[in-house]
């Protein structure tokens, strides 16, 4: 058992507030949390599990590495298909 409840609160990253900030648990899926609304913003989301969800400028410098890593070894890339 989680001991997670319907309406206990708990610390969750806020899509909209852009930081991490209390949270109460709205709905359940087989005993973890679902849903989560802000106490600070009131605004209703899914759980997150406490982490922040990559920048597209994260997304971008990956994306760019990768291609550069591709072409000097395509293998370091992806190894599934070698």
């Amino acid at each position: 058992m989680s001991g997670f409840r319907l309406g206990d609160v708990i610390d969750d990253f806020c899509v909209k507030c852009k930081r991490m900030t209390n949270h109460s648990i709205v709905s359940m899926l087989s005993g973890e949390p679902a849903k989560m609304r802000c106490r600070t913003c009131y605004s209703d989301h899914d759980y997150r599990h406490e982490t922040a969800p990559p920048t597209k400028k994260d997304l971008k410098k990956e994306q760019l590495f990768k291609e550069v890593l591709s072409s000097v070894d395509p293998k370091a890339v992806d190894p599934e298909k070698s």
